[in-house]
């Protein structure tokens, strides 16, 4: 048989539900606060990485500008010893066309007759290769002052990934590697570099 509920069970159960209630509010508003701080941590976390990744990208643009000024000193020796007299070293050569395209050359060594575009990585990648040897391609339509000259092309790189330095070469690209505190050609004396 069933048992009636009286006043009193209607009453406790009443107030049980009314705790339970109470509870799930209060764990409601703790979970809304944590929430709350988490977001706020996040935001500081997502401001944090920003800025480490500022910082990052300015140090991979000093340490490139490292790079170059080591690259730079010794192009007159390392390319003396192949012929190529270089009377001049420009740094860091930015050209535009009307048509908003753009060319960036990291160091230009000429000698007349040879004009050697230089391309100078910390870290040397098969794609750096690549994309270098489609803008020398397009050099003398950037610069068509040196429309008459011989243009060769030369990679360097502190770090080179595996094989890079041996694709270079096959595309008749100098090589320019560390070398103890300086830097030295890699390529060989048999080397004959591709002309644009």
């Amino acid at each position: 048989m069933s048992q009636s509920l009286t006043f009193d069970d209607v009453w406790r159960m009443f107030q049980e539900v009314s705790a339970q209630m109470k509870e799930t509010d209060r764990e409601i508003k703790e979970t809304g606060q944590l929430i709350k701080e988490v977001s706020a941590q996040m935001r500081e976390t997502d401001r944090k990485v920003k800025e480490v990744s500022q910082q990052v990208g300015n140090l991979g643009s000093r340490w490139g500008e490292f790079v170059e000024g080591i690259v730079a000193p010794a192009c007159e020796s390392l390319f003396a010893a192949r012929g190529i007299v270089v009377r001049e070293i420009h740094p860091r050569i930015k050209v535009a066309l009307p048509d908003n395209r753009h060319m960036e050359i990291d160091e230009l060594a000429v000698d007349g007759a040879v004009v050697i575009p230089i391309e100078v990585k910390s870290r040397l990648r098969g794609d750096d290769v690549w994309a270098f040897i489609q803008r020398l391609g397009e050099l003398k339509e950037f610069m068509p002052r040196y429309a008459d000259a011989r243009v060769m092309g030369a990679v360097a790189g502190i770090v080179i990934d595996r094989d890079v330095d041996q694709f270079a070469m096959n595309e008749g690209l100098f090589v320019i590697v560390q070398s103890g505190d300086s830097v030295k050609l890699a390529n060989d004396g048999k080397f004959v570099p591709r002309t644009w």
